[in-house]
């Protein structure tokens, strides 16, 4: 859990270790939307909503294909949900992961398989640390709800409200390599904009490099009422960190505090969450999983760092960053989705209410727009969650009450590690049913 907060600004993907270049990306859920950015997706490969990718790494350096034998993996009983993911960890798909299974009461099941250090041999802890990205956009999304049931804020109200930096912004009529026209948009982005990416904010602003967590949060956000709106606002759907992160300054203007205060004091202190944090603390590190991408001829494992932050990840001169910064346990991030199952409470206090949860949980993009997205959540049909971009995911499945929490570090998989999570998915399924009371 975060403590005082930094004063020295700071941004997001390590100098000269790895560069990430994202091409496209498409998400289907009943229909499909593309972008060009450099996010990770929003539900896992194959789980209910249909998912394809496709990453191109460009490594400063390129490390050793990692061998390990079977011999070496921990043992899995053959009752265990996670055993469906011991043949991956064989054949070098996958380096390790742990596993959540969960209804509104109780944990199922929480298992560990493979390695948090391949080449160390480590086995994977259940406690294992891992950066779980852009799942921090729904802990976000819900912390902001909150001050929705206080009366603080209104979903339709313009962002400018609350921060007047935004007032007067463009929006960019035309472009090409030698002139921009610029005109004003129908109406300003709304707080609703910003949540559902619906706002015409771009991915990130230019000042963001090398990496994502290097400004401070008010001149992050300060960038992003300087750039351009992409489209106009309500008209289409558009992945941006800009506006999870505008989000997240509106929470420290309306609360008076700073945002990661805000988050440890109205969620991660009260729910228990003890692993969630921007800065990994050095007993933390030791348990943080090593990640992963495909070797150059996809046929093992090749150890990366994680790019889009700065290291060393428990310097708080990084910067906290709502729309993908933080690191956390499958056991917090279990509770987490035990409370927003149960409808805003968990364990005899409550948090959100009813209507708020159901709202940041259902499609809240405009008619004309195909893509379901809620407010900080992916959703279709009683099914909600998100992914980050080390293939982390949650999901609640709130037609069969069940949650399923998959953590691994992996900017991609060989052969068909990409089958992983789907295959824990059907297990989990099979072994607990519905766990609908």
């Amino acid at each position: 859990m975060s403590s005082p907060r930094r004063v020295l600004p700071t941004i997001v993907r390590p100098v000269a270790i790895t560069t990430i270049a994202w091409q496209e990306i498409v998400i289907s859920w009943d229909h499909s939307v593309k972008w060009d950015d450099e996010e990770d997706h929003l539900m896992q490969p194959k789980l209910r909503f249909g998912f394809s990718f496709s990453l191109l790494f460009l490594a400063a350096g390129l490390l050793a294909p990692l061998f390990v034998s079977a011999e070496d993996t921990p043992a899995i009983t053959k009752k265990s949900v996670v055993a469906v993911l011991q043949p991956f960890v064989d054949k070098h798909a996958l380096a390790g992961a742990v596993t959540l299974v969960a209804d509104k009461d109780k944990v199922l099941s929480l298992e560990a398989v493979g390695f948090a250090d391949v080449a160390a041999k480590t086995p994977m802890p259940a406690d294992a640390m891992f950066w779980i990205a852009s799942q921090s956009k729904s802990i976000t999304a819900t912390a902001f709800m909150i001050l929705v049931d206080e009366g603080k804020v209104k979903l339709d109200d313009p962002v400018e409200k609350y921060l007047p930096e935004f007032k007067g912004q463009w929006l960019t009529a035309e472009s090409d390599n030698r002139h921009m026209l610029l005109k004003r948009p129908k109406h300003p982005i709304t707080v609703r904009n910003v949540l559902s990416h619906t706002s015409g904010l771009p991915f990130r602003s230019a000042m963001e490099v090398p990496t994502l967590d290097l400004l401070p949060l008010r001149v992050a956000v300060q960038s992003y009422a300087m750039t351009p709106l992409s489209f106009e606002p309500d008209s289409k759907y558009q992945y941006s960190n800009a506006g999870i992160n505008t989000a997240g300054r509106i929470i420290e203007v309306v609360s008076g505090m700073p945002y990661e205060t805000f988050l440890d004091k109205r969620l991660f202190e009260p729910l228990g969450m003890k692993d969630t944090t921007f800065w990994p603390n050095e007993e933390q590190l030791k348990r943080l999983a090593k990640s992963y991408k495909p070797n150059a001829d996809k046929t093992d494992l090749e150890e990366i760092t994680i790019a889009q932050l700065k290291y060393p990840l428990s310097d708080r001169m990084r910067q906290p960053m709502p729309a993908g910064g933080l690191f956390s346990t499958a056991a917090d991030v279990g509770r987490f989705c035990q409370m927003v199952l149960n409808g805003g409470t968990f364990e005899g206090k409550r948090y959100l209410s009813e209507e708020a949860v159901k709202t940041m949980t259902s499609k809240q993009t405009a008619a004309a727009v195909s893509t379901g997205y809620g407010l900080g959540w992916a959703t279709n049909r009683g099914v909600f969650g998100h992914g980050g971009a080390n293939a982390t995911n949650m999901t609640i499945d709130s037609n069969r009450g069940l949650i399923t929490v998959f953590m691994v570090q992996h900017a991609g998989f060989p052969k068909d590690g990409n089958k992983s999570q789907a295959a824990f998915v059907k297990a989990a399924e099979e072994r607990f049913g519905s766990a609908r009371k």
